[in-house]
């Protein structure tokens, strides 16, 4: 066969897989395209992740079965969907994007203005447990944590539904955290403490988990009795509020056909996927103002303790309470680029710094030029200078304790060992003699 027919031959092939696309009707990944983006994942209040991928690309090809699992993982907690590249009409919008090379994953979370999230680069393994990781430390948690103190307060606060999750574990769990989202502004959800042992009694709470609904100020408490599973636990849920529809309906139009049924949850198969709940123009450019923002490449900032002079007095003296400190890893040059790891701590350290703001627990990265951040690591037995570390110190009390890298530094793992160091959970190291400095009393200007 001559090499013009050969090439012909395959570029036909290729333009009939660019057309069927990698994924079937009956996948579990939500297809989507440039008409609908906005509004089935810019728009949605869930979680999703979204692979650009082209049809031909094996690399593609190889992801396919870890990437359905992960949507199967997923179903009802947060999206999973996929963009055909290779298809017309999507590829303008996969450069808008910032699409380079398939597959490119990305990570789109709900922003606190509707229809703008935050879109953050996938970097992880190309597994389903590493994807399904990364996207639930990334649902948005509008769950309020109590204690025997304060629930009393919380309950009588207004008088909309409240949902009340008794629970032996401190960090909030996914599924807790994808039906706050269906319901977000049409129940209240909360989590409290099996030890908190007040509420317990009040609310007759034999076992755990056990979930407590209570429709408003005067109604009695129902207890769900079924599976901890969302569909059922969805059900029981909307006999006192309507989950929020995803993706949310079109603004109204003067002459409207007969109103598309929303779904009532993120299941990741949406009915008719293929239309758009946006203007039915053939060729939809994303308007500037609707493109969703990037992170930007520097890492967020915290504070930052680089010299002897700053992290001895603040952190390491015989008065100081707890601490959270970052040790940064050593570099090749001081401009040099963090690496990775080193990245996600401080995102994930500097969101939580924010969220506990007001809570006395200070946060600090501590850079590797700082001298005694090198004498600190080599006392604390965390000699490897090229690994980010994140560790508590109590000078007062004379401890500290060291997050285990292993578990990566996603917000959802690190916040779970803050709570555990807030609740005084977990097991506590004696902090090496000579760590701690005895902090001399300071002469103010008035007395000299």
């Amino acid at each position: 066969m001559p090499n013009h027919l050969y090439f012909a031959l395959l570029a036909s092939l290729l333009g009939g897989a660019s057309a069927a696309g990698l994924y079937t009707k009956s996948s579990p990944v939500l297809q989507v395209d440039a008409k609908n983006f906005n509004s089935l994942i810019n728009k949605s209040n869930h979680t999703s992740i979204v692979e650009f991928y082209a049809p031909w690309c094996g690399h593609c090809q190889n992801l396919k079965p870890a990437y359905e699992k992960a949507a199967k993982n997923l179903e009802g907690l947060a999206k999973v969907a996929a963009v055909n590249c290779d298809d017309d009409e999507n590829k303008a919008f996969c450069g808008q994007m910032g699409v380079q090379g398939f597959p490119t994953l990305k990570i789109i979370v709900p922003g606190k203005k509707p229809g703008k999230p935050r879109v953050e680069d996938y970097q992880g393994q190309r597994s389903a447990k590493a994807i399904v990781d990364a996207v639930v430390e990334r649902i948005p948690n509008h769950v309020k944590k109590l204690t025997d103190k304060d629930y009393e307060t919380w309950l009588s606060a207004d008088e909309s539904p409240k949902a009340l999750l008794f629970t032996e574990k401190g960090t909030t769990g996914a599924l807790l955290r994808s039906l706050a989202v269906d319901f977000l502004g049409g129940i209240n959800f909360a989590q409290i403490r099996s030890k908190e042992s007040k509420a317990v009694e009040q609310f007759g709470i034999n076992s755990f988990p056990t979930l407590v609904l209570l429709p408003n100020g005067a109604s009695e408490p129902i207890k769900y009795e079924g599976e901890m599973k969302k569909a059922p636990m969805l059900e029981f849920l909307s006999q006192v509020a309507k989950p929020n529809p995803d993706p949310a309906p079109a603004a109204p139009r003067k002459k409207s056909s007969s109103p598309k049924k929303p779904t009532s949850s993120s299941s990741s198969t949406v009915t008719d996927s293929d239309k758009s709940t946006d203007s039915p123009s053939p060729k939809v450019e994303v308007a500037p103002e609707e493109k969703p923002v990037k992170i930007p490449v520097k890492a967020p900032e915290v504070a930052q303790l680089s010299t002897p002079e700053d992290l001895g007095p603040t952190c390491l003296n015989s008065k100081s309470g707890t601490c959270i400190l970052i040790l940064l890893p050593e570099t090749e040059s001081a401009d040099a680029e963090l690496p990775s790891p080193a990245k996600e701590a401080l995102s994930s350290v500097s969101e939580l710094a924010h969220k506990l703001t007001g809570h006395h627990l200070p946060f600090y990265s501590v850079p590797a030029i700082n001298s005694h951040a090198k004498i600190l690591r080599t006392e604390l037995g965390l000699s490897e200078p090229s690994v980010t570390e994140i560790i508590a110190v109590n000078g007062r009390r004379g401890w500290w304790r060291r997050y285990s890298s292993e578990e990566g530094f996603g917000l959802h793992s690190v916040e779970g060992w803050i709570d555990a160091i807030r609740l005084g959970e977990g097991s506590k190291s004696k902090l090496p003699e000579g760590v701690i400095k005895e902090e001399e009393e300071e002469v103010s200007h008035d007395e000299l």
